[in-house]
């Protein structure tokens, strides 16, 4: 249990997670970093996935003002696909996806 709490302290101090204030610019470029692939012009599959280490912390007020890039940006973090077009749809699939029921 200690060391389980270190390791994610210590994850947390090294790579930090990509705050609500960040720029798209910050996140592509710490996204790069922690998951070792290019997230612009490539396509995740099975091949060149890895399972981020945490779960989005974000309340349903937090999706329902992101930007359509953050939206995009975290979805393809965890591997998931949304065939929505516009940014409302997306985000509410990000809300299906990350949010428990009694939080929507």
């Amino acid at each position: 249990m200690a060391l389980n709490w270190l390791l994610h302290s210590a994850y947390n101090i090294v790579l930090g997670y990509p705050n609500y204030s960040t720029t798209k610019e910050q996140a592509t470029k710490s996204m790069k970093i922690s998951y070792g692939n290019e997230l612009e012009g490539t396509r995740m599959d099975a091949s060149n996935f890895q399972m981020p280490l945490h779960y989005p912390r974000y309340s349903k007020t937090d999706y329902q003002k992101m930007e359509e890039w953050r939206v995009d940006l975290l979805l393809q973090q965890y591997g998931l696909k949304s065939e929505a077009k516009n940014v409302d749809e997306k985000r509410a699939f990000a809300m299906g996806a990350f949010l428990w029921p009694d939080q929507i």
